[in-house]
């Protein structure tokens, strides 16, 4: 494993006259002269992953770390491939919830992390967390939110008989699938779908959002305005 750097994370303050939140990557002379940092984490196959590592130079980040609440999972080989440094933080390895939330915010913290990616984590991070990387941690889910919140998402779509479904970027709160947008892009709903044929084609979608969110998020400046995110 690859020893990990000391934080250069970007700044995220809260203005209180104007209750916006400000996230700022560290100052650069162009957008590949310091890359923004990006700490992965994963539970499962790690497809979201792959899409990150795949997208070619330049680019604005580097994922410095991929990081699992599991000993083993498809994710962290697919970064060991890459040779970029893993770590497991398991919750049973803590004596409540509270000190794993803490364990893990610290663990991305060691990687410098100026952005952390949540990629198929199934575990809820928590307010320590949060209060670490306020405003800083993403996630995609596949539906439009704030439709069809929760593990179910195409199978509720499909329940409800809508036409358009999708999938949605958005920075993560203490709520489920409730944090302020950042993009969204629409997957139509075919009469003969399944709920597996939907989430594939949802997943092909999500992947090319996720990247170009995080290219988005880590090539300037952003702003959380209650629960708008503007971008540049």
């Amino acid at each position: 494993m690859a020893r990990p750097q000391q934080p250069r994370s970007a700044v995220s303050a809260v203005h209180p006259s104007a209750g916006t939140a400000v996230s700022t990557p560290a100052s650069t002379s162009g957008p590949t002269a310091h890359p923004r940092r990006v700490v992965v984490l994963a539970s499962g196959s790690g497809t979201l992953l792959q899409a990150l590592l795949d997208d070619p130079a330049p680019r604005p980040y580097e994922v410095v770390a991929v990081g699992s609440d599991l000993a083993a999972c498809r994710a962290l080989e697919r970064a060991v491939e890459h040779g970029v440094p893993t770590f497991t933080e398991r919750v049973r390895d803590h004596s409540d919830r509270a000190s794993w939330d803490a364990a893990l915010a610290r663990r991305c913290a060691e990687f410098g992390a100026d952005l952390v990616v949540l990629a198929g984590f199934m575990k809820l991070v928590g307010p320590r967390f949060l209060d670490a990387f306020d405003h800083r941690v993403l996630n995609a889910h596949p539906s439009l939110l704030p439709s069809f919140p929760g593990m179910h998402a195409p199978a509720d779509a499909l329940e409800h008989g809508v036409k358009l479904t999708g999938c949605t970027a958005f920075l993560v709160d203490t709520g489920v699938d409730a944090g302020p947008i950042v993009a969204q892009r629409a997957v139509p709903v075919l009469d003969d779908d399944t709920v597996e044929t939907l989430h594939e084609r949802i997943k092909v979608t999500e992947r090319t959002l996720l990247v170009d969110v995080v290219r988005s998020l880590t090539a300037a400046p952003y702003r959380v305005d209650g629960r708008k995110v503007r971008l540049g």
